[in-house]
Protein backbone atom coordinates (compact mmCIF):
# COMPACT_ATOMS: atom_id res chain seq x y z
CA UNK A 1 0.00 0.00 0.00
CA UNK A 2 1.37 3.41 -0.96
CA UNK A 3 1.36 6.01 1.79
CA UNK A 4 -1.41 8.60 1.59
CA UNK A 5 1.10 11.02 3.15
CA UNK A 6 3.92 11.02 5.68
CA UNK A 7 2.84 10.60 9.27
CA UNK A 8 4.75 11.37 12.45
CA UNK A 9 4.22 8.63 15.01
CA UNK A 10 5.20 8.49 18.66
CA UNK A 11 5.02 4.98 20.06
CA UNK A 12 4.73 5.05 23.84
CA UNK A 13 6.10 1.74 25.03
CA UNK A 14 6.89 0.34 28.45
CA UNK A 15 6.00 -2.42 30.83
CA UNK A 16 2.60 -2.97 32.38
CA UNK A 17 1.86 -0.25 34.91
CA UNK A 18 4.39 2.26 33.59
CA UNK A 19 1.61 4.61 32.47
CA UNK A 20 1.40 4.22 28.69
CA UNK A 21 -2.36 4.74 28.46
CA UNK A 22 -2.43 7.60 30.96
CA UNK A 23 0.45 9.46 29.26
CA UNK A 24 -1.13 8.82 25.84
CA UNK A 25 -4.35 10.46 27.01
CA UNK A 26 -2.58 13.44 28.55
CA UNK A 27 -0.34 13.96 25.51
CA UNK A 28 -3.46 13.91 23.34
CA UNK A 29 -5.10 16.48 25.62
CA UNK A 30 -2.04 18.74 25.40
CA UNK A 31 -2.00 18.51 21.61
CA UNK A 32 -5.74 19.24 21.51
CA UNK A 33 -5.25 22.29 23.73
CA UNK A 34 -2.55 23.49 21.33
CA UNK A 35 -4.79 22.92 18.30
CA UNK A 36 -2.53 20.18 16.87
CA UNK A 37 -4.44 17.77 14.65
CA UNK A 38 -3.61 14.21 15.68
CA UNK A 39 -5.01 10.80 16.54
CA UNK A 40 -4.34 8.64 19.60
CA UNK A 41 -4.64 4.86 19.64
CA UNK A 42 -4.10 2.54 22.58
CA UNK A 43 -3.40 -0.71 20.75
CA UNK A 44 -4.87 -2.69 23.65
CA UNK A 45 -8.18 -1.02 22.85
CA UNK A 46 -8.38 -2.58 19.39
CA UNK A 47 -6.64 -5.81 20.28
CA UNK A 48 -8.75 -7.70 22.79
CA UNK A 49 -10.02 -11.01 21.44
CA UNK A 50 -9.83 -14.65 22.46
CA UNK A 51 -8.34 -16.26 19.37
CA UNK A 52 -5.37 -18.53 18.66
CA UNK A 53 -2.16 -16.54 19.30
CA UNK A 54 -1.09 -16.04 15.67
CA UNK A 55 -4.61 -15.13 14.55
CA UNK A 56 -4.93 -12.66 17.42
CA UNK A 57 -1.56 -11.05 16.67
CA UNK A 58 -2.35 -10.69 12.96
CA UNK A 59 -5.72 -9.19 13.79
CA UNK A 60 -4.11 -6.53 16.00
CA UNK A 61 -2.04 -5.20 13.13
CA UNK A 62 -4.90 -5.49 10.61
CA UNK A 63 -7.10 -3.52 13.02
CA UNK A 64 -4.39 -0.90 13.39
CA UNK A 65 -4.01 -0.61 9.61
CA UNK A 66 -7.78 -0.22 9.18
CA UNK A 67 -8.15 2.41 11.89
CA UNK A 68 -5.07 4.26 10.68
CA UNK A 69 -6.35 4.29 7.08
CA UNK A 70 -9.50 6.08 8.26
CA UNK A 71 -7.46 8.69 10.12
CA UNK A 72 -5.08 9.15 7.19
CA UNK A 73 -7.96 9.63 4.76
CA UNK A 74 -9.25 12.36 7.09
CA UNK A 75 -5.89 14.14 6.79
CA UNK A 76 -4.31 13.21 10.14
CA UNK A 77 -0.50 13.38 9.98
CA UNK A 78 0.38 12.79 13.66
CA UNK A 79 -0.34 9.66 15.64
CA UNK A 80 0.23 8.79 19.29
CA UNK A 81 0.28 5.02 19.80
CA UNK A 82 0.48 3.17 23.13
CA UNK A 83 1.87 -0.37 22.90
CA UNK A 84 4.48 -2.50 24.66
CA UNK A 85 6.70 -3.17 21.64
CA UNK A 86 8.91 -6.08 22.60
CA UNK A 87 11.04 -6.61 19.49
CA UNK A 88 12.00 -5.25 16.08
CA UNK A 89 9.51 -7.56 14.36
CA UNK A 90 6.62 -5.91 16.22
CA UNK A 91 8.01 -2.48 15.42
CA UNK A 92 8.17 -3.40 11.72
CA UNK A 93 4.58 -4.69 11.78
CA UNK A 94 3.49 -1.34 13.17
CA UNK A 95 5.51 0.43 10.48
CA UNK A 96 3.75 -1.64 7.79
CA UNK A 97 0.31 -1.01 9.32
CA UNK A 98 0.87 2.77 9.35
CA UNK A 99 1.83 3.54 5.80
CA UNK A 100 4.24 6.46 5.53
CA UNK A 101 5.23 6.37 9.20
CA UNK A 102 8.18 8.26 10.64
CA UNK A 103 8.37 6.58 14.04
CA UNK A 104 9.83 7.79 17.32
CA UNK A 105 9.77 5.32 20.21
CA UNK A 106 9.61 6.52 23.81
CA UNK A 107 9.93 3.97 26.59
CA UNK A 108 8.30 4.92 29.87
CA UNK A 109 9.88 3.49 32.99
CA UNK A 110 9.02 3.40 36.66
CA UNK A 111 10.28 1.44 39.63
CA UNK A 112 8.89 -2.09 39.72
CA UNK A 113 7.12 -1.36 43.01
CA UNK A 114 5.43 1.68 41.45
CA UNK A 115 4.25 -0.40 38.49
CA UNK A 116 3.01 -3.09 40.88
CA UNK A 117 1.08 -0.50 42.95
CA UNK A 118 -0.58 0.80 39.79
CA UNK A 119 -1.41 -2.72 38.63
CA UNK A 120 -2.87 -3.70 42.01
CA UNK A 121 -5.19 -0.69 41.80
CA UNK A 122 -6.08 -1.19 38.13
CA UNK A 123 -6.26 -4.98 37.97
CA UNK A 124 -7.98 -6.26 41.14
CA UNK A 125 -9.30 -9.43 39.51
CA UNK A 126 -8.27 -13.03 39.10
CA UNK A 127 -5.32 -12.30 36.77
CA UNK A 128 -3.60 -9.80 39.06
CA UNK A 129 -0.74 -12.14 40.00
CA UNK A 130 -0.05 -12.88 36.31
CA UNK A 131 -0.01 -9.16 35.51
CA UNK A 132 2.41 -8.44 38.35
CA UNK A 133 4.73 -11.20 37.14
CA UNK A 134 4.40 -10.02 33.54
CA UNK A 135 5.35 -6.45 34.50
CA UNK A 136 8.66 -7.68 35.91
CA UNK A 137 9.35 -9.92 32.90
CA UNK A 138 8.34 -7.30 30.33
CA UNK A 139 10.55 -4.63 31.90
CA UNK A 140 13.58 -6.87 31.31
CA UNK A 141 12.51 -7.70 27.74
CA UNK A 142 12.04 -4.03 26.84
CA UNK A 143 15.30 -2.97 28.43
CA UNK A 144 17.20 -5.67 26.53
CA UNK A 145 15.43 -4.91 23.21
CA UNK A 146 16.49 -1.24 23.38
CA UNK A 147 14.04 -0.11 20.71
CA UNK A 148 13.48 3.35 22.17
CA UNK A 149 14.81 6.63 20.85
CA UNK A 150 14.56 8.00 24.38
CA UNK A 151 13.35 6.98 27.84
CA UNK A 152 11.26 8.97 30.32
CA UNK A 153 10.86 8.11 33.99
CA UNK A 154 7.15 8.22 34.82
CA UNK A 155 6.92 8.55 38.57
CA UNK A 156 7.33 11.25 41.18
CA UNK A 157 5.82 13.99 38.99
CA UNK A 158 2.56 14.79 37.29
CA UNK A 159 1.30 13.05 34.18
CA UNK A 160 1.15 16.47 32.53
CA UNK A 161 4.88 17.00 33.08
CA UNK A 162 5.65 13.55 31.67
CA UNK A 163 3.41 14.06 28.63
CA UNK A 164 4.92 17.50 27.94
CA UNK A 165 8.42 16.04 28.13
CA UNK A 166 7.37 13.31 25.69
CA UNK A 167 6.01 15.82 23.18
CA UNK A 168 9.00 18.18 23.56
CA UNK A 169 11.56 15.42 23.12
CA UNK A 170 9.72 14.20 20.01
CA UNK A 171 9.77 17.84 18.76
CA UNK A 172 5.97 18.01 18.49
CA UNK A 173 5.78 21.02 20.79
CA UNK A 174 8.33 23.50 22.11
CA UNK A 175 8.75 25.13 25.50
CA UNK A 176 6.54 28.09 24.53
CA UNK A 177 3.65 25.85 23.38
CA UNK A 178 3.94 23.47 26.31
CA UNK A 179 3.90 25.90 29.23
CA UNK A 180 0.98 26.01 31.67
Amino acid sequence: MLPLHRVNVIIITGSMGCGKTTVLGEASDILSACGVVHAAIDLDGIASALLPDETSTDLVYRNLASVWTNYAEAGVTRLLLAEAVENRGELERIRRAISGADIIVCRLTAALETMHERLRAREPGMLQRQFLDRARELEVVLKDAHLEDFTIVNEGRSVTEVARELLRRACWIDDATSSD
